[in-house]
């Protein structure tokens, strides 16, 4: 039998849709992403063998397991990065943010870093070798690096490692060299040393029960997430931010970021390199 579902998507269904999906997520699509919309539940609606917009949606609201719902948001989450991204924050991390956090440390503490969304891995393993490569202090203090993502499929792929050559055209040619091999046409895989050295999970920052396990973080980067986020899920997200960190703990928005009308408990501070925002002691 074929199977010829309608594909119409009324606005209707697009704003049916694009409320649910902001409850579940906290990212908000206007009207400029409706070309976009409409073709993603398209393909759903396809995969799903579903009759109409109406039947898909039905069996993505009553899918217990979530399934359904974290394929939609691999579809329509966009991972746009590379390795050394806005590197003046990594500049920022080695010249000042280390060494403060090192200094407030007893000996033996760990520091901990969260990089989120980790897309498909370039933010933290920048991170990684910028340490490794940068701070003077990288051999006498124990550093742990997580990164975190809603995105399924960017995490499995940040854990496999292999990037296109766009995505490493910022490295300098001696850290490809030492930090990667060519694999296939054109692409290369990381080490899988750097690799361990980054614990991945899946985590949604605008539900609470999902971001309570990170506490006690000293540095966070936050990088051109929240502009995807409305006033409400930009606070919720701000607030659980906030909480991981420790008091005197770091903040890295993006460069067009700001903590908007956040929890209060933050400073700005002005390094030289970069705008930084600090939790309050």
């Amino acid at each position: 039998m074929n199977h010829n579902p309608d594909l119409t998507i009324t606005p209707d269904d697009l704003a049916q849709f694009s409320a649910y999906f902001h409850r579940q997520s906290g990212i908000w699509f206007d009207d400029s992403k409706r070309y976009f919309l409409e073709k993603r539940l398209q393909d759903r609606i396809r995969i799903q063998r579903a009759p109409n917009f109406a039947g898909w949606f039905r069996q993505l609201r009553g899918d217990t397991q979530g399934l359904e719902f974290q394929a939609v948001v691999n579809a329509m989450t966009v991972n746009e990065t590379y390795f050394f991204r806005e590197a003046y924050q990594f500049d920022c991390l080695v010249n000042h943010l280390m060494n403060e956090v090192r200094a407030r440390k007893a000996p033996g503490e760990t520091i901990r870093i969260w990089s989120v969304p980790s897309s498909t891995g370039e933010e933290p393993y920048s991170i990684a070798i910028y340490l490794l490569e940068r701070w003077r202090h990288i051999n006498e203090v124990d550093v742990e690096i997580f990164s975190s993502d809603i995105d399924t499929q960017v995490l499995a792929a940040a854990q496999t490692g292999v990037y296109s050559r766009r995505s490493v055209g910022e490295l300098p040619a001696n850290l490809l060299r030492k930090y990667f091999k060519p694999v296939g046409q054109d692409e290369f895989e990381i080490s899988r040393d750097l690799v361990d050295a980054v614990e991945f999970s899946r985590v949604n920052l605008c539900k609470p029960a999902e971001t309570k396990n990170f506490r006690n973080i000293d540095i966070v980067f936050c990088r051109n997430l929240l502009i995807y986020f409305d006033d409400e899920s930009r606070d919720t997200a701000m607030q659980a931010l906030h909480a991981s960190l420790n008091p005197q703990g770091f903040l890295c928005l993006g460069h067009s970021e700001s903590i908007g009308h956040g929890p209060k408990g933050f400073e700005m501070r002005r390094f030289p390199e970069a705008l930084v925002y600090q939790k309050k002691a």
